[in-house]
């Protein structure tokens, strides 16, 4: 898809929209999360929904960089946050830039979650920012095993020009509404792809496809 002049949206405005959705991602996002693992969350308004999911959870250390995420994470006894610092980013309410990124260079996660603007199987990642694509590839190679939260509507969009590649083997997880066109080009990317259902009765039950798929 040609690219556009697009603004980019604050995380207010982002957090009210595809909420069924984001809603269904971070459920099942939540369901793969095991007690005593040591997880990084992204900043965004999905991996917002899934650090709610996690609020009563036990035994669990998380890192983020996302002021949403640690003011759901804040009062949770059970659960260790740590903050990764820098430059305050105030549409997205995140930190950015070099202090977070050597805190990174000294971490290792059984599993890291992040947000995104917009994905496509070719390119991996787009923000509207380079410092947030910067942060995002060293996120990634820093987990045992990396999830890319992304509602339907963002797959296959090029709407900024900041990428975050991903080179190692990276899950994204969506939902039923997603074009099976886009489903199918991460498939053969070798992008392994869950999709569960976005109604509000869901129970964590998806499609679930990889490149091994029929």
């Amino acid at each position: 898809m040609a690219m556009g002049a697009h603004t980019e949206a604050s995380l207010r405005q982002r957090t009210g929209e595809a909420f069924e959705q984001k809603h269904a991602i971070a459920r099942w996002a939540a369901s793969v999360i095991r007690p005593g693992e040591n997880i990084l969350l992204d900043a965004g308004s999905t991996v917002g929904a899934l650090a709610h999911e996690l609020r009563n959870f036990e035994k669990l250390s998380v890192t983020t960089p996302g002021i949403n995420t640690m003011q759901e994470l804040a009062d949770s006894e059970g659960i260790e946050v740590d903050g990764l610092g820098g430059r305050l980013r105030s549409l997205s309410q995140s930190f950015v830039g070099p202090l977070g990124e050597a805190a990174l260079e000294r971490m290792s996660f059984d599993r890291v979650f992040l947000g995104a603007d917009a994905v496509t199987a070719e390119d991996g990642i787009c923000e509207a920012d380079h410092a947030q694509t910067r942060l995002k590839e060293l996120m990634a190679r820093r987990g045992r095993e990396v999830y890319v939260l992304a509602d339907s509507s963002k797959l296959g969009l090029r709407p900024f020009h900041a990428w975050a590649r991903l080179v190692l083997l990276w899950t994204l997880v969506t939902d039923d509404g997603a074009d099976p066109e886009h489903l199918q080009k991460c498939r053969e990317a070798g992008v392994e792809v869950s999709a569960p259902k976005s109604t509000a009765a869901t129970d964590n039950t998806d499609v679930h496809l990889n490149s091994s798929d029929d």
